[in-house]
Parts: structure tokens; sequence; C-alpha cells
């Protein structure tokens, strides 16, 4: 059997898993946010290009936007990643 793998614990993760007053904080902002009417919006509109684009429950690639506001398919982990550190964008 393969060894077991180390995962590091990024900072900001490592920070709420040791703050829970912090983490119940986060938690009751994420969900205010997310219920808004613009967010439910937003992910109705993403659902419905990845529904179009048969990959809808399947998991793999995002629908993503571009700059001229087009809805793409890409990587997760570059789509979720793009505004990152620093807020640095990318080109896409």
């Amino acid at each position: 059997m393969a060894a077991k793998r180390k995962v590091k614990v990024k900072k900001t993760a490592k920070y709420y898993r040791e703050n829970p007053e912090a983490r119940a904080q986060k938690a009751k902002y994420d969900t205010a946010y997310h219920s808004t009417p613009e967010r439910r919006e937003y992910r109705r509109k993403l659902a419905k290009a990845r529904r179009k684009a048969g990959v809808m429950g399947k998991g793999g690639k995002d629908m993503s936007h571009t700059k001229s506001g087009k809805l793409v398919r890409e990587s997760s982990s570059a789509n979720r990643a793009r505004n990152g550190a620093g807020g640095k964008a990318k080109r896409k």
C-alpha cells in the first residue's frame, strides 16, 4: 500500500482551523453574500451555460468569463486561481 500523502495547509485555512470564532463569522458572511439576488443570478447563468455545454453534473471544466464578457470552458484550477494572490490577473 502506498504511503499516505501529506497535505500542506495554506495560511488562510490554517488560520480558520485555529480560530473557530473567525471561522463562524466568515461562514455567516459567506452565507449572506452568496444568497444575494446578484450572486444567485450569476450562478444561474453559469449553470445554464454548463448544461448547454453538456458538462453539468459531470465535474471537469468551469464556464469562465472572458474580458469581453463571453463564456468559455476553462479548467477549474485556472479559472479559480486567476485573481488570487495580489489580484494579479492573467490574460485570457
